[in-house]
């Protein structure tokens, strides 16, 4: 475990493989932290060289008072990637992760050469549903949200198993005040127009039983990029690389094959 003191903010990060393969960045969802990533990893070609980290407000990172801004999101992950040394990576955004990617590759293509927008849009709800959200937190504490996200994240068959409980305690053990912080970020963007201007490989991978970000949501969101691929995942939900980890993984093996980052 590592933190990159970036002034602002402390994130706790973990880089694995190689010096010199192949970069990879995942950014994880709200309410998580890079656990979220476990389940896929060992099924990933070796020799790559994977950053993780948790974003502010989150798992091991420094919380600071909310609210957030999504530039303020994308900045972190920028100047993580620029202190480590990771360009030309393929990045790959979950949920409030994706929309991340978006900004990032809008704002330093240098970065990024192919990005995966897993379980997300260009726009994620409504201010008014989000502002529900953050009153609901700052009342009952992100307990008060729990249930209801996990119909979102899982599928019915995973809502029956024991293992639903592991993700339903990473949920609620996420402070508070970054849950608040990053809706907070979420309900201030939209990335429709500057998506729209992309031009990079491009893959989106939806849940058939997400109830966050519908199918057609992620299929909206990819076809703003032209030559953009899109893979749906059946029986998952919201976060389809727990539920079916190896078929999310074979996607992602099989995209770094088809633009050359493998």
């Amino acid at each position: 475990m590592h933190m990159a003191d970036l002034g602002d903010v402390r994130l706790h990060y973990r880089i694995d493989g190689p010096d010199d393969g192949a970069p990879v960045v995942f950014a994880n969802s709200l309410g998580t932290d890079m656990r979220l990533w476990d389940p896929i990893l060992p099924l990933l070609p070796p020799g790559l060289r994977v950053l993780r980290y948790d974003k502010r407000g989150h798992g091991l990172s420094t919380c600071p008072d909310a609210p957030y801004a999504m530039g303020g999101l994308v900045g972190d992950v920028e100047r993580l990637m620029d202190h480590l040394g990771f360009r030309d990576a393929l990045f790959v955004g979950l949920s409030i992760g994706g929309l991340i990617a978006q900004g990032l590759t809008v704002k330093r293509l240098d970065l990024v050469r192919a990005m995966v927008l897993s379980n997300t849009g260009a726009k994620i709800g409504t201010k008014e549903m989000w502002g529900d959200r953050i009153a609901a937190v700052e009342a009952g504490g992100i307990e008060a949200l729990a249930d209801a996200t996990m119909e979102r994240w899982f599928s019915r068959a995973f809502l029956a198993t024991p293992e639903l409980e592991l993700w339903r305690n990473l949920l609620v053990r996420q402070p508070d005040a970054g849950y608040a912080g990053c809706s907070a970020a979420i309900s201030g963007t939209d990335f429709y127009a500057t998506t729209a201007t992309l031009r990079l490989p491009t893959l989106g991978i939806a849940g058939s039983e997400d109830g966050a970000t519908p199918p057609d949501l992620v299929r909206e969101t990819v076809d703003l990029v032209p030559g953009s691929q899109f893979h749906l995942i059946r029986r998952a939900g919201h976060l389809p690389c727990v539920e079916q980890p190896e078929e999310y993984a074979q996607v992602l093996t099989d995209f770094m094959r088809a633009t050359g980052h493998i």
